[in-house]
């Protein structure tokens, strides 16, 4: 190790040393502290009125190892809630465009985990993950007892084929986490393909890659696509690992 990589990790240690508290705990790495860093991206001015759930940019990144509050929210539900990891069953696990640090948690698991993307040109991705279109998944009816989802639907143009491809895919007794960016003052989802300007799409969806703005009528879509589902939040219980205290999980079920 040369000596400039040595005094910088001694100077990143000392900084997390500096900012042990109790503020918040990361669930992944373990870190105790007194602040959390910025995560995600500014809002502008027209869309700031929406106040979108599960999008821009807020304090919820862990010092240590970078979590952010979206993959600690999945990670707390299926740790504490379902329960997934202290069980003697080995659950056939789907995550489409995996968050790094709840892959790496996954992949450490007693899971027989599969982690999916879409390769886009100039990026590079873990050797773990595969190339896949969740638009046209290479699976059997009934393959998974969990799929994770998080914050990718808004993305694709055509989401409701790709729900319906994630329910397929679903086993009948299975669980899906499909998160989205929402705005609970809005009773309809705004959506409009012919908007392709990268800044056209920021002002009016939130983001320049976004294709939509979901509103309330999200979980209308999850049932169109034969999903029974349940809002929950369980933010309070859970607050110590600095999740979003307004962002709900969709807890999808195949509906039978």
């Amino acid at each position: 190790m040369n000596l400039k990589k040595l005094l910088s990790e001694i100077h990143r240690e000392l900084w997390l040393l500096k900012h042990r508290g109790h503020d918040y705990s990361c669930p992944f790495c373990g870190y105790n502290a007194d602040m959390m860093l910025p995560f995600g991206q500014e809002f502008v001015e027209d869309v700031e009125k929406y106040h979108i759930v599960g999008g821009g940019k807020r304090n919820v990144r862990c010092l240590k190892c970078g979590s952010h509050d979206r993959e600690r929210l999945v990670y707390i539900y299926l740790k504490h809630v379902a329960g997934i990891f202290q069980s003697s069953r080995k659950f056939e696990v789907l995550h489409i465009a995996p968050e790094p640090r709840l892959s790496q948690t996954l992949l450490k698991s007693n899971l027989n985990y599969i982690c999916g993307d879409l390769f886009t040109k100039g990026y590079t991705y873990p050797e773990y993950v595969r190339n896949m279109n969740v638009l046209h998944l290479p699976f059997e009816d009934n393959t998974f007892d969990v799929i994770l989802c998080n914050h990718v639907l808004e993305h694709i143009p055509e989401d409701r084929k790709a729900l319906q491809e994630l329910f397929r895919t679903l086993k009948p007794s299975g669980l899906a986490l499909l998160q989205v960016p929402i705005s609970y003052q809005l009773e309809h989802t705004i959506e409009d393909f012919s908007i392709q300007d990268p800044h056209l799409r920021e002002i009016t969806f939130g983001q320049e890659d976004h294709c939509r703005l979901y509103g309330k009528d999200y979980i209308d879509r999850l049932k169109d696509s034969g999903f029974e589902v349940k809002m929950i939040n369980i933010s309070t219980e859970y607050a110590q690992f600095g999740v979003n205290p307004e962002e709900n999980l969709f807890i999808c079920r195949k509906r039978v």
